[in-house]
């Protein structure tokens, strides 16, 4: 993986709840992240690894929105 890549001609899968959308693309080792109702919104930029830690964290329900509130009290 040399240098983040810019996700030119890549295909994007959206998932979608109530009119709020978050799009993820591939591209050589890379995965970009964007706003769904923007195709031109910026692009987060995670590694292969970062990616792969963050859905077993989430699959785990460290992200689960109740979790989260409960934390910040």
């Amino acid at each position: 993986m040399s240098g983040e890549p810019a996700f030119h001609g890549v295909t994007w899968y959206a998932a979608c709840n109530n009119g709020s959308c978050v799009e993820v693309a591939y591209d050589d080792g890379w995965v970009g992240v964007r706003d769904g109702k923007d195709d031109g919104s910026p692009i987060l930029v995670y590694s292969g690894t970062e990616w792969e830690s963050f859905i077993e964290a989430a699959k785990a329900g460290r992200f689960d929105l109740d979790r989260l509130v409960a934390d910040r009290r």
